[in-house]
C-alpha cells in the first residue's frame, strides 16, 4: 500500500485523484472520520455485498 509521511506542523488542503476502484474507496472513506472538517469525496462506484 502506498502512502504519504508528512513532516511539519503547517495545515493541509487541496485535493487528490485516485482510482474509482471499491479497494481504494473504502480506505479514503475510512480516513474522512479522522478530521472534524468537510471531506467530499467523488467518483465512488455503488458498495454492496451480495
Amino acid at each position: 500500500m502506498d502512502k504519504i509521511l508528512i513532516h511539519g506542523g503547517h495545515p493541509l488542503s487541496g485535493s487528490i485523484k485516485v482510482s474509482g476502484s471499491k479497494n481504494s474507496s473504502l480506505p479514503i472513506l475510512a480516513a474522512t472520520l479522522l478530521t472534524r472538517e468537510p471531506c467530499i469525496v467523488h467518483r465512488v462506484p455503488d458498495l454492496s455485498d451480495t
